[in-house]
């Protein structure tokens, strides 16, 4: 508890410092802070967003790599709107209103009490009792598209980073994105150790899909640990 409350006012020291991020805070948004030791170790072009939510990951992204272009997926619409509340004068940026996946179509997405925790893939109980407050309280019927046919986010650039956060769907974003990656040098996903929603494909499936296409894990960042077992954690997969 002393560490997410340590975390939340180096937050919004961060916003208050930086002026960029004065606009987003004003909107109850601040910038994934958890993620700035890996992200200033990178040197990228572009950002693919996935699952980016209100645009936390976007946010520390924009103010530590001021020159990037951003392309974000994000299918709820009220995450979308707080998204291009933040960004919608940015001309880097842009925002597509939906979700990716290995197929194009439609699926029910299963809303969280914490929208963050929402996923195409049912919300065990296990995810449930791990994380307080992350049971579903709906579904939302949400368009999927295959990032190999979304061009425009990954053509003209061989040096991007993918980041997923999609909640156990990971390897579904993946497989839908073969052709993208050639195009990336970096993909930063989280993975879990153990299925928290069902169905979800786990940390080492992940890997043998990322090493089959040509990439090698570099770090594991954030890992959350639960009577000393590791339930998930960020990992970052670099092109060799």
């Amino acid at each position: 508890m002393f560490s997410l409350l340590r975390l939340r006012l180096e937050k919004i020291l961060y916003c208050l410092l930086h002026s960029g991020c004065w606009r987003a805070l004003s909107l109850g948004v601040a910038p994934s802070l958890e993620h700035q030791a890996v992200i200033r170790s990178l040197k990228f072009e572009r950002l693919i967003d996935v699952g980016a939510n209100r645009g936390q990951f976007s946010l520390l992204t924009r103010m530590e790599h001021p020159g990037v272009s951003i392309v974000a997926f994000e299918p709820i619409p009220h995450e979308a709107a707080k998204y291009r509340a933040i960004f919608g004068k940015d001309p880097q940026v842009t925002l597509k209103p939906h979700a990716l996946g290995s197929e194009t179509g439609t699926a029910n997405l299963h809303l969280s009490a914490q929208a963050d925790s929402s996923s195409l893939l049912p919300i065990s109980d296990l995810q449930q009792s791990t994380f307080p407050g992350t049971n579903e309280v709906g579904t939302l019927a949400v368009k999927i598209e295959r990032l190999d046919d979304v061009r425009d986010a990954w053509e003209g650039t061989e040096e991007a980073l993918m980041k997923i956060d999609v909640q156990g769907f990971e390897l579904e974003v993946l497989k839908g994105a073969k052709e993208a990656l050639k195009h990336c040098r970096f993909v930063y996903a989280e993975c879990s150790e153990l299925p928290l929603y069902t169905g979800q494909a786990l940390y080492h499936e992940v890997d043998a899909f990322l090493r089959s296409q040509g990439f090698a894990k570099r770090l594991a960042a954030n890992q959350q640990m639960r009577n000393g077992k590791l339930i998930q954690a960020d990992y970052l997969f670099e092109r060799k």
